[in-house]
């Protein structure tokens, strides 16, 4: 049986996205997500996104990593399926859907799409890093040769060492640019590569980058390897809320494939 299939990007964070509200796809068949997102025998992606039915908001997003399993939250992924939710018609210039990790909004004006994270009171400073969850786990830390670095080598020596070990984590590296921007390179759980743009990797990267003390900013630019994120907060003495992530999430193709 042959299927349609889109294909998303925001910022170079690529995405095969399939509307599912028929139940068509098997959510257990590992190797098939994983083959779809394979680059070479496959479509090629960071990861799949399923649109499901929901019985009290717009729709459910349902993410797999690109080796094939259920993961938490993509930021990205989120602006993503709003738009496409958009495309088909499920909703107009603003959603309202359950992901992984909860509730989230969205608010979408041309190619930009809004996403509205989790709050986050949990933040972990440490001497050469930072860590904090942002629907993903996250660990952050300044480098300064930012663009000399073997990302994959590095970022892969953390994400599966001490204390990260048991469930890994993601793996950010960041270069102040000035006081509202900074640039960033991930490490990326699930697709064990550096990807070129991570949407709970640039909402960790901002909060952190404030609590430490970096920038004073409550709007900030994030320059990652495939173009631009801003991430605006609101921050009180016990927690960050109101935390927008928002960037172009662009349709790059429609296909059909059998499975």
């Amino acid at each position: 049986m042959s299927h349609i299939f889109y294909k998303y990007q925001g910022t170079g964070n690529d995405f095969i996205i399939i509307d599912n509200r028929q139940s068509v796809f098997d959510k257990n068949n590992t190797k098939l997500v994983s083959f779809l997102c394979d680059r070479r025998f496959g479509i090629g992606a960071d990861g799949l996104i399923l649109l499901e039915n929901h019985k009290e908001y717009d729709f459910k997003m349902v993410y797999f990593n690109s080796d094939g399993n259920e993961s938490s939250m993509c930021g990205n992924g989120g602006r993503c399926i709003a738009s496409f939710a958009r495309f088909l018609g499920v909703i107009d210039a603003e959603a309202t859907f359950e992901a992984i990790d909860g509730m989230h909004k969205a608010i979408i004006v041309g190619d930009d799409v809004s996403l509205l994270m989790q709050n986050v009171s949990n933040i972990e400073k440490h001497n050469n890093h930072v860590f904090l969850d942002t629907g993903s786990p996250h660990h952050v830390q300044l480098e300064a040769m930012l663009h000399t670095l073997n990302i994959k080598e590095k970022g892969a020596k953390i994400r599966y060492g001490e204390p990260y070990n048991n469930t890994g984590t993601n793996v950010n590296f960041v270069r102040k640019i000035s006081d509202d921007s900074f640039a960033i390179r991930t490490y990326e759980r699930g697709v064990e590569d550096e990807t070129l743009s991570c949407g709970t990797g640039v909402t960790a990267v901002a909060l952190a980058m404030n609590y430490i003390g970096e920038t004073k900013k409550n709007v900030i630019y994030l320059e990652t390897e495939g173009g631009t994120l801003e991430v605006s907060f609101k921050k009180s003495d016990t927690e960050y809320t109101d935390i927008w992530l928002k960037g172009p999430a662009i349709q790059v193709f429609k296909g059909e494939l059998e499975w």
